[in-house]
């Protein structure tokens, strides 16, 4: 059975339903706390408790850490920006940790940004070091990844394409809301990962909803087997897993997208950005942004964010 901690500013809880007891550790970051484990269990068997509405929720990966992202790693997502699945490779890219914010906190858009767009996210929190070269089988996948949780990859569309990087685009402050729950899994649990639901609605209207298991393109064990190839892994670092459809960019029709192609390139981004203008999905001054993940049987809940948009 999963274990759901969550983070104040003070302490660190284990959340049973709507209730949380005080988990007794001197943990700082998350790293430090899942190498507490002993901590965690008392805490789970413990009679005391307080409400959690009583409480004012962080993240519960702290920062600083890596955050690594899958890119393009849902078929319908792919599908959605005019690519084919069969031709994608693995790819990842990096967020600064400094993007990290609570589940409820506000997502502030830069005054200099445009078009502001929402993604949700499975995150993988590693509970064990992963240094270059280590090796992960089906047997021993679960001693590696620690905990799920929730992340949103929210995105700057109009830094990103044109300069066609990722960091700056994705790593603004606000822009990896996680959490509220770091919820520990074991490997039972990980075996269900293909039956999580991912849900993201923008001030109630429904925009993406999607099961892993049959969307998601490459699972954790394979990505996480390629990333170990080049790059360490630290105990508390977090691992996106990508996002399906329903984000507010989408590939332009064909005939545009051919036309757009052979123009100079200043030409043809500001020719997209125009008709992007017109896109409303983008996020608003004032949206409610709300992203669950969770088995349709409520076995495995990541919990729910809900985060207001306020522009600089």
């Amino acid at each position: 059975m999963s274990t759901s901690v969550i983070r104040t500013s003070d302490a660190w809880w284990v959340k049973n339903a709507d209730r949380a007891t005080k988990i007794d550790t001197t943990a700082v970051t998350t790293g430090e706390l899942l190498a507490d484990r002993a901590a965690i269990t008392a805490a789970a068997t413990s009679g005391e408790s307080v409400a959690v509405e009583g409480l004012t929720l962080l993240s519960p990966v702290t920062r600083p850490c890596r955050v690594v992202a899958q890119m393009t790693n849902f078929e319908s997502h792919v599908k959605d920006s005019g690519m084919d699945p069969k031709t994608i490779p693995l790819t990842f890219f990096r967020k600064s940790s400094a993007s990290i914010s609570g589940p409820f906190d506000d997502i502030v858009k830069p005054q200099h940004v445009r078009f502001l767009d929402y993604e949700v996210e499975i995150g993988l929190v590693i509970g064990r070091d992963m240094p270059v070269g280590t090796v992960l089988t089906d047997t021993n996948l679960g001693d590696y990844v620690a905990a799920l949780v929730i992340t949103n990859d929210v995105s700057a569309r109009d830094i990103q394409l044109p300069q066609t990087q990722f960091y700056e685009a994705k790593s603004y402050p606000t822009f990896t809301p996680v959490g509220p729950e770091l919820v520990l899994i074991d490997a039972t649990e990980l075996a269900r990962f293909g039956d999580l639901r991912l849900t993201l609605s923008v001030s109630g209207d429904e925009r993406q909803n999607s099961v892993v298991e049959g969307d998601m393109l490459v699972r954790p064990l394979a990505a996480l087997q390629s990333l170990t190839r080049f790059q360490d892994l630290a105990t508390g670092d977090l691992v996106l897993t990508g996002t399906p459809a329903g984000t507010a960019l989408k590939a332009p029709p064909k005939p545009v997208e051919m036309i757009g192609a052979l123009l100079p390139p200043a030409v043809k981004w500001k020719a997209f950005f125009k008709r992007q203008a017109g896109n409303q999905k983008y996020l608003q001054h004032g949206d409610v942004v709300e992203a669950t993940v969770a088995t349709d049987d409520g076995a495995i809940d990541l919990g729910a964010q809900r985060m207001k948009v306020v522009y600089a």
